[in-house]
């Protein structure tokens, strides 16, 4: 353990803040953790549990829009922005239009490819630390299509992600079966990313929490921030309820609040929550399933984990609530026969669970120091690479704060690029 730093304070418990514990207290930093609810509830447990290099794709991209404006007419399709006049929707949607374009694309696809592949070699190294083991199985991710015309498109982008050095191949509808002895698969063909790979999120979150209790990480759950004392450029304390927290430094991470905390220092990160369902299903004994899985044309995610199947999926976008829509869900359910015919899967009823991705309106994460606060670090607004880019967020927080070279391009996720 290296020499005293100073007191960070990191503000949520999801995976980036508690990525960006594990590193800080490894770098010698005395570390307290605010988080607003519980430990065991949040965005990082109930997620597709996916690491993707193969996600170099902003959510902002061409084409979202047209397929988007469909799918608002379905109550069952993947994707859905529930109408609204709220002022930060209407927002966020402008500027989510203005970034739908493929300059922003390809303006950004190398820093989003390597964050992921950094992020995947980091947990690599994790899994093989002492009291970490978290199914990590760096096999690859099927992106599964049974129509032509999606075929045509991810043949595409098969071959942009080959332009980028990701290892991939287009497989016919008989090999990916091959790679699936012991469940029919029903597609037209899938390509494999052999650059992505999977987790089981709880054992992640829990094996973190453990490794930092024992390390003297504070935890101080239902925690709320109400405001910051700051002093010239700097943060001194950050004012709760349960009490006030001084530090050194401070790492807002946050999830789908993350504006609610930067609002209080009057930096502008717009996010919309991208509300996202899951639940887990019991294959019978002889049915298992060696890769994760995208179902493309239903945008449902599939992945193998704790001898179970998660299936997850949709993004509604749209001020936070309590309320399941019971027909995304059934959108969920009625998609998996149509892609693999001997599960027959029932709608879950009480084991649905429901989270909020941190989605910016550019489709690019919010990582690095404020320009107005300079011990002030922003790390979130992953969307559907929350967990991907977990231990890429802690590391470069980490780096930042101890003064070292950061070890990816994260100049296009500047966290105050909306301000001004």
């Amino acid at each position: 353990m290296k020499e005293n730093r100073g007191t960070a304070v990191v503000i949520g418990a999801g995976i980036a803040g508690l990525a960006s514990a594990y590193y800080l207290v490894r770098d010698g930093w005395k570390v307290k953790i605010l988080e607003k609810g519980s430990l065991d509830n949040n965005c990082s447990y109930g997620n597709a549990g996916m690491i993707v290099p193969s996600h170099f794709t902003p959510l902002a991209a061409p084409g979202i829009v047209a397929q988007g404006v469909k799918w608002m007419f379905n109550s069952k399709s993947p994707f859905y922005v529930r109408p609204s006049l709220n002022p930060k929707l209407l927002n966020w949607g402008l500027k989510f239009l203005k970034h739908a374009n493929k300059s922003h694309v390809e303006q950004h696809a190398t820093a989003i490819r390597d964050l992921n592949l950094y992020s995947s070699k980091l947990y690599d190294e994790l899994d093989q630390q002492e009291g970490f083991d978290f199914e990590l199985k760096q096999n690859g991710i099927l992106m599964m299509y049974k129509t032509k015309v999606v075929q045509q498109e991810e043949v595409e982008l098969a071959h942009r992600a080959q332009d980028l050095g990701l290892d991939v191949a287009v497989l016919q509808g008989n090999e990916v079966q091959e790679l699936e002895p012991d469940l029919k698969v029903d597609v037209l063909g899938a390509i494999l990313y052999r650059c992505d790979g999977k987790l089981y999120p709880p054992k992640l979150m829990q094996q973190l929490i453990v490794y930092l209790k024992a390390h003297q990480v504070e935890f101080h759950e239902d925690t709320k921030v109400n405001k910051f004392i700051t002093s010239g450029h700097k943060i001194k304390t950050a004012v709760t309820e349960k009490g006030n927290f001084e530090g050194d430094a401070f790492v807002l991470t946050g999830g789908a609040y993350l504006p609610e905390l930067t609002s209080k220092l009057q930096v502008n990160t717009p996010l919309m929550p991208g509300k996202g369902y899951s639940f887990m299903y019991q294959p019978q004994s002889h049915q298992s399933l060696n890769h994760a899985a995208l179902l493309l044309e239903a945008r449902v995610a599939v992945t193998p984990m704790d001898g179970k199947i998660r299936f997850s999926g949709t993004m509604e976008l749209g001020p936070a609530n309590d309320r399941i829509y019971t027909n995304r869900v059934r959108g969920i359910v009625e998609a998996i026969p149509k892609y693999y015919p001997e599960l027959t899967v029932d709608y879950p009823k009480d084991k649905i669970w429901y989270g909020y991705r941190p989605c910016s309106p550019d489709g690019l994460p919010y990582l690095g120091r404020l320009k107005k606060y300079t011990n002030v670090i922003i790390a979130g607004g992953g969307g559907m690479m929350g967990l991907s880019l977990g231990p890429a967020f802690g590391k470069i927080v980490s780096d930042i704060l101890s003064d070292r070279e950061v070890e990816a391009a994260i100049a296009g996720f500047k966290p105050d690029r909306f301000d001004g």
